[in-house]
């Protein structure tokens, strides 16, 4: 049987797609219409984790982390993803005293870039994320200016499902200026931004973090 997947949920839209990929994507894998992992998730609010990101508060964003990671291992779960990237800033935090093992976003990203043969790629997510340590330090990160349009893009639209064109020109016009700088690919760092962006848009290709995700999980559950 399929192992059973654990979902630590952050924000709603990200988590969103993150299952419906996992559960869309399997029945091609499986070879059976409609099969799928079983698949639980946890989703504690997003407010409570946001006060303590304000306040630089990494370790109690870990606590509910794990309490999340708790509650999945008590439904069944065999493994646990993320479908946030900010948040596996905590991540450390939370390994050591995790009931379950985790699958690591920013890992996953890096596999597939060095699978397609991308050597300088660019980032794009919250401010957090960009100025944060999760993606390695030599990805091409936005001007500060940049990060915080796209902060606010983020924060204030794809987290709350809001959708505009003018986020959508933002984007390429940073995108564009990153291949400018000799990028080859940028990643989709934040599980919205993969609903606003794509490779059809882009002017890069993309590395969608959130689908990449759900498919490392699906290997990892059908090894």
């Amino acid at each position: 049987m399929p192992k059973h997947i654990g979902i630590a949920a952050c924000s709603a839209e990200g988590a969103a797609l993150c299952y419906r990929t996992i559960c869309t994507e399997a029945p091609e894998l499986l070879g059976a219409a409609h099969a799928h992992p079983e698949v639980s998730m946890h989703t504690p609010s997003l407010g409570h984790t946001m006060n303590l990101i304000y306040k630089g508060d990494w370790r109690g964003v870990g606590e509910v982390m794990l309490d999340s990671a708790v509650k999945l291992e008590r439904m069944g779960c065999d493994f646990l993803i993320c479908p946030d990237n900010t948040i596996h800033q905590a991540l450390p935090y939370v390994l050591p005293r995790s009931p379950l093992p985790w699958l690591h976003i920013a890992e996953v990203v890096a596999a597939e870039a060095k699978a397609r043969g991308y050597l300088r790629v660019g980032l794009t997510g919250t401010k957090w994320l960009m100025e944060g340590p999760v993606y390695a330090k030599e990805l091409v990160r936005p001007d500060p200016g940049e990060r915080d349009e796209i902060n606010r893009i983020i924060m204030d639209e794809l987290v709350c499902g809001v959708f505009r064109p003018e986020a959508v020109r933002y984007f390429q016009q940073v995108m564009e200026k990153m291949k400018r700088a000799g990028c080859t690919a940028v990643v989709l760092g934040c599980t919205e931004i993969p609903l606003l962006m794509n490779d059809a848009n882009s002017p890069l290709p993309t590395l969608d973090s959130t689908r990449l995700l759900a498919r490392a999980a699906l290997r990892r559950a059908l090894a």
